[in-house]
């Protein structure tokens, strides 16, 4: 079991890191520069870390299980599968919005972190995780009837690169709408697209045309 000085340890040298990282503008970070950042000794990286790829995979590992876990949370408090993918869906771009959440995933976009060895998988493995949840949103909705159109597996797919492509161009600063607005577009796309009844109780307008 980690003691609570190790942990501690090891979230100061992430944390630089994430510092490194957004301030090289495109100068490698070394290791040296990481331990400096964190005001600790060179053994410090050695006890917690390989390699430098070592931490950065770390980092994306962590990055990911925690928006995983955000959005099976925001996803279990909704009131019903279409709640449940708004609350996905805004809470993932909400992310952009705060300052600190923003500044880190700049971070791990930035291009000697996407290079680390063993990220393209670690990131193919968090987003196959996503897919999965909103899989689970979508094929709950079908069973219910309030996400009638929904073909689960392959909308899940669509779904999560949709977002990633609004996350990615809320981060960018790229984007012509807000987060909210941004969520909210997407969001009525989705539900227009998966068959969600108005008020009313009549579908919304298929958007392909039925």
């Amino acid at each position: 079991m980690t003691a609570p000085g190790e942990a501690a340890e090891r979230v100061r040298i992430i944390d630089a890191a994430y510092r490194c990282l957004l301030a090289a503008n495109g100068v490698p970070v070394t290791v040296g520069d990481v331990i400096a950042s964190a005001g600790l000794p060179g053994e410090a990286f050695d006890r917690h870390f390989a390699s430098k790829d070592a931490l950065l995979l770390a980092m994306f590992r962590r990055d990911g299980a925690l928006m995983t876990a955000e959005m099976r949370s925001w996803a279990a408090s909704a009131a019903g599968p279409p709640e449940a993918l708004r609350a996905v869906v805004d809470g993932m771009l909400r992310i952009t919005a705060d300052d600190r959440r923003r500044r880190r995933a700049l971070a791990l976009a930035s291009g000697e972190a996407v290079r680390a060895r063993g990220c393209t998988e670690e990131r193919a493995r968090a987003v196959a995780e996503q897919e999965a949840l909103i899989a689970e949103i979508l094929a709950a909705g079908l069973a219910d009837g309030s996400l009638p159109w929904a073909d689960p597996e392959p909308d899940a797919r669509s779904i999560r690169a949709a977002l990633g492509r609004a996350f990615e161009h809320q981060l960018a600063g790229t984007a012509r709408e807000s987060a909210s607005a941004a969520a909210a577009q997407l969001t009525a796309f989705l539900f227009r697209a998966l068959g969600v009844r108005t008020a009313n109780g009549r579908p919304m307008t298929n958007v392909m045309g039925g």
